[in-house]
This record gives C-alpha cells, sequence and structure tokens, in this order.
C-alpha cells in the first residue's frame, strides 16, 4: 500500500483550517492509500499554530513544521518536500481554492505512471480581471524566454512522485521557483483540469507586488534571456549610431551644413544614460542572486516541529532510506 504525503503551506489561515481539515480528511475514507498531512507554518501571527497542535493530537497521521519567521510560499513548499517521505507527494493550498476532492484523481493518474501530474485551471472564480490577465501573460511570456517547458495556466496544486521529489531535495537555490523546478526535472507529466473557486476566507497573500517579485525570480532564474535582449538592443544602438555618425559627417563634408541640435543630442545622451542604468540594474540582479547563493544560508528555520518528524537535513535523509526499506 503506497504512502502519499500531501504538503500544506500555510501562512496567516486559521479561518480556512477546520473546514480545510474536514475536507481533506475525508479524502481517505474513499482511498486505499495512507496518507500523512504535513502542515507547513510560515510564520503565521494568527491562531494557525494553535489549530495545527489540536489538530495533531486529534490524528496520528498529522505532523506540522513552524517557521521562526515568514520565509515565504516557496519555502514553505520546500520544507514540507524536504519532510515527506510518502510515495507520492501532493502541494496544496490551504486556501481552498484547489479542491481537495480532485487529490484522488492526481493519484489515480500516478498510478498509470505519470510522474507528476498538475491541476490545470479551466476557470478562476472569484479574480478579478487584473490577475487574470497578469497570469496569463506570465505563464506564455515565460514558456517563451525560458528553456523549461511549464504547463500554462497552472499553480503550485500538483502530485510529484518520489523520485521528482528527490531530485528536488538537491536543488537548494534561495531564488526559488518551485513549479519551474518541476518542470525543469523533467519525467512524464499529465494534466487533470478542474474549475478553480474563490477563497474561502479572507484575501490573497501574493498581492500584484508579490506576483512581480515571483515572476522576476522565475524568469532570472531560468532565462538568460534578458541578457541577450540586452545585448541585442546595445548592438541595435550602436548601429543606428555609425548610420547616424556617417550621415552628419557627409552633409558637413560634402554640404557644408551647420551641425546644431542640441535638444537631440541632450534626449540622446539621457536615453543613453537610461539604458546603461537597466542593463546595469538588470545585471545586478543576477550577480546579487549569486551572491546571495553563495552565502548558502538555510532556506527556512524551523522553530517547532512534530516529533515524528526527522530534526535537520542528514536525519530526513535516513528516514527516507527506511522508509524505502
Amino acid at each position: 500500500m503506497s504512502l502519499i504525503s500531501i504538503i500544506i503551506p500555510i501562512y496567516n489561515e486559521a479561518k480556512c483550517l477546520e473546514t480545510l481539515a474536514t475536507r481533506l480528511f475525508s479524502i481517505e475514507k474513499n482511498i486505499e492509500e495512507k496518507f500523512e498531512f504535513i502542515f507547513v507554518n510560515d510564520g503565521s501571527n494568527d491562531e494557525t499554530l494553535d489549530i495545527l497542535h489540536s489538530f495533531e493530537k486529534a490524528k496520528e497521521n498529522v505532523k506540522f513544521i513552524s517557521f521562526s519567521r515568514n520565509f515565504g510560499h516557496e519555502a514553505a513548499t520546500t520544507a514540507g518536500i524536504d519532510h515527506a517521505v510518502g510515495d507520492a507527494v501532493v502541494v496544496i493550498d490551504a486556501d481552498l481554492q484547489d479542491p481537495p476532492e480532485l487529490i484522488p484523481e492526481l493519484i489515480q493518474k500516478w498510478k498509470q505512471g505519470y510522474q507528476i501530474v498538475y491541476a490545470q485551471r479551466r476557470n478562476r472564480i472569484g479574480e478579478n480581471s487584473i490577475t487574470k490577465l497578469t497570469s496569463w501573460m506570465f505563464y506564455r511570456v515565460f514558456k517563451l524566454v525560458s528553456h523549461i517547458d511549464m504547463p500554462l495556466d497552472t499553480g503550485d496544486f500538483r502530485l510529484i512522485d518520489r523520485c521528482v521529489a528527490e531530485q528536488l531535495l538537491t536543488c537548494r537555490e534561495q531564488n526559488r521557483f518551485i513549479r519551474g523546478l518541476i518542470s525543469w526535472v523533467g519525467y512524464k507529466q499529465c494534466a487533470v483540469l478542474y474549475d478553480r473557486d474563490e477563497r474561502f476566507s479572507g484575501r490573497s497573500k501574493y498581492n500584484l507586488i508579490k506576483r512581480s517579485l515571483l515572476a522576476m525570480d522565475a524568469f532570472l532564474g531560468f532565462s538568460t534571456v534578458p541578457l541577450r535582449i540586452v545585448l541585442v538592443f546595445g548592438i541595435i544602438i550602436c548601429f543606428f549610431s555609425i548610420i547616424m555618425l556617417g550621415i552628419i559627417v557627409v552633409q558637413r563634408i560634402f554640404f557644408a551644413m551647420p551641425m546644431e541640435g542640441y535638444a537631440l543630442l541632450t534626449s540622446a545622451i539621457f536615453f543613453l544614460s537610461g539604458v546603461q542604468l537597466f542593463v546595469m540594474g538588470l545585471i545586478g540582479e543576477y550577480v546579487g542572486r549569486i551572491y546571495t547563493h553563495s552565502q548558502n544560508r538555510p532556506l527556512y528555520i524551523i522553530a517547532e516541529q512534530s516529533e515524528s518528524l526527522p530534526k535537520g537535513y542528514e536525519a530526513r535523509i535516513e528516514l527516507l532510506k527506511k522508509a524505502k526499506v
């Protein structure tokens, strides 16, 4: 009998947790696999941790991890995958936009031989037009500029096989984009279509700024195309500058035309200065990521966790080995 690990990253979702748990735990009644539920508290400042304590006491297969502060959704998802020992791992958010009732269908596809089964959104109920438009644009632009064949219109809600999870253990970059990493790993993949519900309670923690920063991590982490675009842009500017210089020289030598045009010269200087600052900033983003990665700091710090979970990286690896045996 297979063991399925379900990872639930949480940040200030106390109002959702009781309903989420009821719907998650009901899955066990209709499927033969065993489950472990790993809730990851990403530094919540509401009653989340107290509720997780009550879940752990009520059910033997419920475990939790609580961070020392808010490290972000990607780090929370990573921590859950790091500590999961199941034959397959399912990642689902706590806001109930992704229906837990879809998990059995993901598992069924996994049993058919797929190592990655992602839930692909058919409709996005309750989300505004700006969110839908920016999300639609992101996936298509990312697919265009990166070498990763990431499926369109998918979130973090998906199932991954143990072999995929073990490959993710080796990926420890600081600026993480889990969806991209899972697609980068490869393996046999398929989609399960569903309609995404509106949030059960509260508002999304991912505002426009956070979504923009995540998009930047995705683009800079999986593509050097921005640098190449800047290079091509620089070549084009040099080409036109040489042509313009040639025209000015010809006009001055052969036609004795006066060399006036301070407004044009000033505009050109400001334009090129802006281009230079943009290029420096873009290079700085890449260099900054190298610097951050070279610091080799942990992706997250655990303040509290279930006793049944391994403490530390080495202990977790040993537990995985025992689970295989």
